[in-house]
């Protein structure tokens, strides 16, 4: 009997394996960029930087924009931040986003921009996610437009049934 136990514990499908290894991998890696939403602050721009954070190691940023295939670092703790951006943003967050805002942004100012982090480590991780930003199709930030742009479909369903019962709309 010791025998037939030593044999089945000696030969593991390699599928069972491979899939072992890969959710531990999944699990190491820290961090993931979940969304990177823009809209205008008066005339600011405010890039949103959500992620998850499963590591309690130290996570870099970078926020730039690619414009007319050039990249430019604008802040962050990844590259050195352009001086013509310096004076123009701020980076604030807390422990699942990121925020940049760009002052006085302008048409000048269009193009891809992209959030990257990055887990310090021995064997460093990164995330990142673009979204292109033209003057005159961002949405002003706060109420409903911002709620909309950061809030999945079926919570604003739910949020949106309990408001029509409240107004006696329809009753559940």
């Amino acid at each position: 009997m010791a025998r037939i136990q030593d044999r089945t514990l000696g030969t593991m499908n390699p599928v069972i394996g491979i899939a072992l290894l890969l959710s531990v991998l999944q699990m190491s890696r820290g961090q993931k960029v979940t969304s990177l939403t823009a809209c205008l602050v008066d005339q600011n721009l405010r890039l949103d930087c959500r992620y998850e954070n499963k590591t309690n190691s130290p996570i870099q940023h970078e926020f730039s924009l690619t414009r007319e295939k050039k990249k430019h670092v604008l802040a962050g703790t990844l590259g050195v931040p352009e001086h013509t951006y310096r004076s123009r943003t701020s980076v604030t967050g807390n422990l699942n986003i990121k925020v940049l805002t760009l002052a006085n942004f302008t048409t000048k100012d269009e193009g891809t921009y992209a959030c990257e982090l990055r887990v310090s480590g021995q064997s460093p991780t990164t995330s990142s996610q673009n979204v292109s930003v033209l003057r005159d199709k961002l949405v002003k930030c706060g109420g409903i437009s911002l709620l909309v742009q950061n809030t999945s479909w079926l919570l604003l369903l739910l949020i949106s049934l309990s408001l029509f019962q409240a107004m006696d709309f329809i009753s559940l």
